[in-house]
């Protein structure tokens, strides 16, 4: 049995594997690193299978009709998200056409909307694999390859039998529990080289420590449709192995970075500086960087960390206003993320702060607030972004039962590939919040002695190529953006 395991073309630039799927203004393209766990899940149990990344090859869907004609796989998986999900059932037709495969869509999209997209893809998606999925998928491979009847399978649903309007809605799967037992995902199938962020060094890496988040943001889309509230952590050793099992294997990522992709590696003091004991005992040169929390903020837990080789915390300090976050659910204090800066800044590690404007009850004023505290933080680097109402999360079932969402069609979820917001507030609409995004992007990288320093702390020829190509790509946005 041959699987193709597939992340499908749409837009230019298009990053489907991070949290709010679109083109970023950094043009940051990450590996399909759920994708690739599993295809390493099919690996480790004996599948014919293959992974392909068509938005870093710079395919499209004729390149995609090429390969299913071709390779002809018996089982194709594709990805899912709101954005692109009439562009990825138009993938699983194409496939089906060249091919007659079997087609497993999983992701967020279909995970929030199984029966719709089911529906919409009439005939070209047989199953969907519903939020962590790498079990399910070799469920339903399984299943394919043996007896076909999937009324056992958890976690999915499906179309019975030849009837496209009898969908059917198995159990949820549990999440999963031992981490440690997946293997680490499948890279071999890619080029790590032609993945790029420019807020981190060249090449680098995505590393998942740790599932689940137990905070209740209400527009965070991971924890709320496929990875659940319960935190689950990998053990230290684990995580090493990996990261050690990345440098032997791809040697460039000595001068590049892993990202620690968890929602907050910092969660838990204790195991967070076993994980840095570790990597010290190894006696490991590697750099990386994790996602933390403004109220996780602790000076042994940084001083650590830098030890063992962290750069850089990017951290969701997300507005100015303490009414904003009461309302987004976010649980932290604006001295929280004042203090989180000073002692990361003592530690010696860089900041990345990320700011969502565009949520519920925001103004002009409460954006205002936000920017002017962006710029007092100190921080090294910065991101904002409109807020976007995806389907799962609380933040999609308040716009659309207050009739705040003003799209029409899954199709206008991004305007032009361009990451965007479809929400209009009274006395706030989508175009003032796109332009205070634009304002606190060029207020924070225009200023002269942002640039110079930009340009003087630069490690070497290839941390100058990732700021010459991030500075580029960020140019290109603002020249075209509104």
């Amino acid at each position: 049995m041959k699987i193709s395991v597939i992340n499908e073309p749409f837009v230019k630039d298009f990053c489907r594997t991070q949290r709010w799927a679109a083109r970023t203004r950094g043009r940051v393209l990450r590996a399909p690193d759920w994708l690739a766990y599993t295809t390493a899940v099919l690996e480790k149990n004996d599948f014919n299978v293959k992974l392909y990344d068509f938005p870093a090859e710079g395919w499209g869907k004729k390149e995609l009709r090429k390969l299913a004609a071709k390779e002809q796989p018996d089982i194709a998986v594709l990805d899912s998200t709101t954005p692109s999900i009439y562009s990825d059932i138009e993938c699983a037709g194409i496939i089906k056409e060249e091919a007659g495969s079997f087609i497993i869509m999983v992701g967020p999209h279909a995970t929030a909307l199984p029966e719709e997209t089911l529906k919409e893809a009439k005939g070209a998606v047989d199953v969907i694999a519903r939020g962590e999925y790498e079990y399910t998928v070799l469920d339903v491979v399984r299943t394919v390859s043996e007896s076909g009847d999937m009324k056992d399978v958890e976690g999915i649903s499906y179309i019975h039998g030849r009837d496209i309007e009898d969908i059917r809605h198995n159990p949820d799967r549990p999440l999963i529990e031992d981490l440690d037992e997946l293997p680490f995902p499948a890279w071999h199938h890619l080029d790590i080289m032609k993945y790029f962020d420019g807020g981190k060094l060249y090449p680098y890496m995505d590393m998942i420590s740790g599932r689940g988040c137990p905070f209740e943001c209400i527009f965070c889309l991971w924890p709320q449709v496929m990875h659940g509230r319960k935190y689950r952590f990998r053990s230290p050793k684990n995580v090493v192995d990996e990261m050690q099992y990345d440098i032997e294997n791809w040697p460039k990522m000595k001068n590049g970075e892993i990202f620690f992709e968890d929602d907050t590696f910092t969660v838990n003091k204790k195991r967070a500086i076993e994980i840095c004991d570790e990597i010290i005992a190894r006696g490991l040169e590697v750099t990386w960087s994790v996602n933390a929390r403004s109220n996780t903020a602790d000076l042994e837990m940084f001083r650590k960390m830098k030890e063992a080789g962290a750069r850089e915390v990017l951290i969701g300090f997300e507005s100015g206003d303490q009414g904003m976050l009461d309302r987004m659910k976010k649980r932290i204090t604006l001295e929280d993320s004042r203090n989180l800066v000073k002692l990361a800044h003592e530690a010696g590690l860089v900041v990345h702060g990320c700011f969502v404007l565009g949520l519920p009850g925001e103004t002009k004023e409460t954006m205002e607030r936000t920017l002017k505290f962006a710029m007092d933080l100190n921080m090294d680097t910065v991101q904002f972004s409109a807020a976007m109402p995806f389907p799962g999360t609380e933040y999609y079932r308040i716009c659309k039962d207050a009739g705040l969402i003003e799209a029409t069609s899954w199709s206008d979820w991004l305007a032009d590939g361009e990451q965007s917001t479809v929400v209009r507030y009274p006395g706030l609409t989508k175009e003032d919040i796109e332009y205070y995004v634009d304002k606190g992007l060029r207020q924070f990288y225009f200023r002269p002695e942002y640039m110079i320093n930009f340009l003087l702390d630069t490690r070497s020829l290839s941390d100058l190529y990732r700021k010459v190509r991030g500075a580029k790509n960020f140019i290109s946005y603002l020249i075209s953006s509104r």
